[in-house]
Formats: structure tokens, sequence, C-alpha cells
């Protein structure tokens, strides 16, 4: 079969049940949204979120769907953009490393925009739906591997759109074969470029875009509109071949290995640091050098990092005080942010942060190298540092982490997550509905109108 791999992915969205979910999943999946609906709240006054919201306004007249902690409404595709951009607003939000995705901020805004325009989406319905998506998109990230985002292309933005599309196609309750269009309308429609990384603020549109993609695809698949059949599989223009370059550097494999038997979305970790998540590791490892034996920022010499190629390729260029984007995407500055504020989280990174002189002074004693070795690792440890402090006056301290807190192999609690969500969502929202959203995403499966949720992240006293 010419779509095999295309067939089985889709097959599987469509036929997903709720009650086929194992009760880990299920679990996870709502912790899972909580997270990124905090981000996503905390992400509504960035700057560059409030320029998307304007800019959208003024050519957008519709008010179906809810823009998150704002009290605006946009027709679905734009809130979908608007959504996504802000769940990915300030590098907090989740990320599924060994298929290098954001996965909250290509699924979420999709398929919340689909119960809205439905409102007969019921919250087991929507948790399956939900789920269809953080395992569609990762195996195709674990198919194209790391070399994907080493060769320039922004994953969140390319590989997220199969993420949204399965999603918002499973909320939609489309057939199998529609599902296949839905994927090829989406794939078609990918792009996202890594340059966006040294100060674009485009970079947080990425995600946005992705899930606007997909959410087209569903609604376009719906209506009988016809996308590549055979996007993963065509040796011509398909997504494997064009994005690698090649015929061979992917594996068709990743995308059905264990599917339905090993659950992607417990490979789906969270963040405790407001920087990319290939930065992780290091500061794991540094707070750990310092509990072991404290040394202060200015004891420093010189900070060697050993990782895998995709990290020094990603994370571990020269830094230069572009913007925040470029700070919050620089190991070696947020390295230094770490050692010099004692933490790297919301309130390190202000715009004044940006050229601290102090901050660029350590960053440019810390050296971020490409081992083979660990490169040769492969996907799964992609983010695994070897971190070596040499201080003043010749000690050197080491520590290696395969892995960060709050990842697939060290998941946060259910208490940590939850006060994470709170301390984001008081921006955006009063500490009642806070409350109120928290409860209603734990209990989701309970909701009959899985819509409620949007409408409990309208903040009808927010500036329009």
């Amino acid at each position: 079969m010419a779509n095999a791999y295309t067939r089985a992915m889709a097959e599987f969205a469509a036929g997903l049940q709720y009650r086929a979910i194992p009760s880990e999943v299920r679990e996870r999946i709502k912790l899972l949204i909580l997270d990124a609906l905090g981000c996503a709240l905390y992400g509504a006054r960035l700057e560059w979120c409030r320029i998307l919201h304007g800019t959208l306004s003024q050519v957008d007249g519709g008010e179906s769907c809810v823009v998150w902690g704002t009290g605006r409404r946009l027709t679905a595709p734009h809130a979908a953009l608007a959504n996504g951009t802000q769940v990915q607003g300030f590098e907090l939000d989740d990320v599924h490393r060994a298929g290098v995705l954001h996965v909250g901020a290509v699924v979420l805004p999709a398929l919340i925009a689909v119960a809205e325009l439905r409102r007969n989406l019921s919250g087991s319905e929507f948790l399956a739906a939900a789920v269809a998506g953080y395992e569609i998109g990762p195996r195709v990230g674990l198919c194209m591997g790391p070399e994907h985002i080493g060769q320039g292309w922004h994953s969140g933005a390319t590989v997220g759109v199969f993420s949204a599309a399965a999603a918002a196609s499973r909320g939609l309750n489309l057939n199998s074969e529609r599902t296949i269009h839905a994927l090829g309308i989406a794939g078609t429609q990918a792009a996202g470029l890594m340059a966006a990384q040294y100060g674009a603020m485009v970079k947080r549109m990425h995600a946005g875009r992705a899930s606007q993609s997909g959410l087209y695809g569903a609604l376009l698949a719906e209506q009988g509109f016809t996308g590549i059949e055979d996007v993963f599989e065509s040796e011509y223009g398909g997504f494997c071949t064009t994005f690698s370059r090649s015929r061979d550097r992917f594996d068709l494999g990743q995308l059905t290995a264990g599917l339905g038997e090993i659950w992607q979305t417990m490979g789906v970790a969270l963040k405790f640091y407001a920087c990319v998540g290939s930065n992780h590791t290091t500061l794991d490892a540094l707070q750990e050098i310092r509990r072991r034996r404290p040394f202060e920022a200015g004891q420093v010499e010189k900070i060697v990092v050993h990782g895998s190629q995709a990290t020094a390729d990603h994370v571990g260029w020269k830094y230069e005080p572009r913007s925040l984007t470029a700070a919050q995407l620089n190991l070696p500055f947020c390295a230094a942010t770490l050692l010099l504020e004692g933490d790297c989280s919301v309130d390190q990174f202000t715009e004044g942060a940006v050229a601290d002189p102090a901050r660029i002074a350590l960053a440019n004693r810390v050296e971020v190298i490409a081992e083979p070795q660990i490169t040769a690792k492969g996907a799964s440890f992609r983010h695994l540092v070897r971190v070596t402090v040499r201080l003043r006056g010749g000690e050197r301290l080491e520590c290696t982490k395969e892995a960060p807190r709050g990842s697939e192999r060290d998941f946060a609690s259910a208490a940590e997550i939850t006060h994470k969500y709170e301390q984001l969502a008081r921006h955006a929202l009063p500490e009642g509905r806070v409350a109120e959203l928290r409860d209603a995403v734990l209990g989701l499966e309970s909701l009959s109108d899985a819509a409620s949720i949007a409408t409990l992240m309208f903040n009808s006293k927010e500036e329009r």
C-alpha cells in the first residue's frame, strides 16, 4: 500500500476511544493540558502576543472563539494562531524531547477551537482527541530525528501541523479517509525556520501557525477537500523526503512503532525554567554542582558543556543581545543567568536582562562542545550533557545529566504542576477563575461541553 503509514496513523486517530486509553495516560494528559493553558494565560500580555492580537483583530470581524486570557474573540483559525503563540510565548511550555516537539502549543488551540465551533464535544471525547494529537506529532518527530532541527527547520512548526490535524480531526469525528486528507492538507502547509531563534518575535508564532494549519486541514477535509494521501511516503515532494533532502535520512517505521501500545503522551516533559528545553539539563547540572560544592559566579573561570551535535547547533552559539527570544534560547546566557540570579524563570527574563553586562561576561566563559559519543546515542539522549565547571584556582567540578526535572524520566508531581499553572494563570485571570479552570481541566471527563474550558479563559475585564 502506497500510504500504509499515513493510513495507519489516520486510522488510529479516527478510531481512538476514551475508554481504550490507559488510565495513567488519561491522568497525564489532563496535567499536560493544565500546564499548557497556564503557559498560554501568562503569554496573553506579552508584547508579541499583543501585537498579534491587535493585528488579527484589524483583519478579522468574527467572534466565534476566545483568545485565551483576554476579552477578545476571533474566528477559529485566527484564535488558534493567537492561542498557540501564547502557549509558546515565553519558553515555558511542554516538550517531547525525543520527537523535538512542543505538543500542547499545537494541539490545544486547534482542538479547543473545534469545541467552540461545534458545542457538542464532551469532555471525554475532547480528551481522546487531545491524546490523538499528542500521539501523532511526536512520532513524526521521531521519524525525522534530531537532524531535522539541525538542518534549520523549526520542528514545532513543521512537525506540529500533524499533531494539530490529528486532534482536530478526532474532535470533528472524521473517519479515517478524511483524516488522511486532513494530514495531507496540514503537511503541505508545514514551514518554520530556526533562524528565528536569534531574536525574531516570529519564533513565538510558529506553534500558532502550525495549530492553525492543522485546524484548516481538518475543517477542509470534513467538507471533502483533498490533501496529499501519501504525505509521509511520497518519494517526490513528500514530507519526509523533502524536509530531510534525502530518501533515507528518516525512519518511516517510527510513525507507527508501538501505536496504541507505547504512549508517546507519557514522553512529554514539562519545563520549570523559562527557556528552551535544550538548556534544562545543563541548568539542572549546575544546580546540582552548586548543592554539592557552593560557589559564586565570580569564582568561575570556565564552564564547558559537552552535549549532542543538535544541542551545540541549537543553543550553543555565541550570544548577542538582540532580544528576549535570543536570551531564552542561548545556553551560555541561560547558564550565566542561573548562576548570577539563582534561577532562570519568568522573573529573570525582562527586557533589561537582554543586555546585562554581567550575564554577557559570564556567558562568554561558557563553551558548548558537540561530543560524538553523545550524538551517537540518538534522539532519546539528545539533551544529555556533561558539564564541567573550572573555578579560579584550578578546582574542577563535574556533573552529567541525562534528563531534566519535569522530564518523562523524572516527571513532576501533580502538586508541582498545579502550582506552576496557578502562578502563571494569575497573570490573566482572577483567583476564583484560576481555580475554576483548574478544576474543570482536572475533571474534564465529566464535562458535557468541552467548550466551557474556553469560556473560563475569557476575561471580560481585559482591554480588547
